[in-house]
């Protein structure tokens, strides 16, 4: 089986960490998988933070509602996008996922956090020093995972369909 493929199809969250530190250059290799994320009409809008400083690690944890386990993790990505570019959504999505696939290839778990349109979005953006016009995208708990077992996922059956659904 292809590589890539093998890591798609391996990739779950993970929101219990080890201990364990995730090397720097381990870390600039993920961004650079950010960076190379497909973009609209390659304007590159974004800017990607990895938070490795307990003390931020924490902060950003107690303000998010559904991530309080990034406290745990060994780095915590952040994914902003110049929110003047008409694209910066779906720009900062691609990125994301870019993040967790390199995550999975080297090991690592990880966890999209949401981010657009949280109430913690400004606030976080203030923490970390990043200026307007940028907003988050996304947050990412990533880690060596402390977990056992994920959920499985549906089915193709259950979630796909050639030219027209229910034909």
């Amino acid at each position: 089986m292809n590589e890539v493929i093998e890591v798609i199809k391996k990739r779950r969250s993970v929101r219990k960490f080890e201990p364990e530190q995730v090397d720097k250059e381990v870390i600039n290799e993920i961004l650079d998988c950010a960076r190379l994320a497909p973009t609209a009409i390659n304007i590159q809008p974004w800017l990607f933070g990895a938070v490795t400083d307990n003390e931020l690690k924490r902060q950003i944890a107690d303000m998010t509602d559904h991530g309080k386990f990034i406290k745990d993790c060994a780095v915590c990505f952040a994914v902003f996008a110049d929110s003047t570019q008409k694209y910066f959504l779906e720009d900062g999505c691609a990125a994301t996922e870019n993040i967790l696939l390199a995550c999975t290839a080297y090991g690592i778990g990880s966890c999209w956090v949401a981010g657009h349109k949280k109430a913690y979005v400004d606030s976080i953006r203030k923490l970390l020093n990043v200026p307007e016009p940028y907003t988050l995208i996304a947050l990412v708990a990533a880690g060596y995972s402390n977990e056992k077992a994920s959920p499985s996922k549906k089915s193709l059956g259950e979630v796909a369909f050639f030219n027209k659904f229910g034909e």
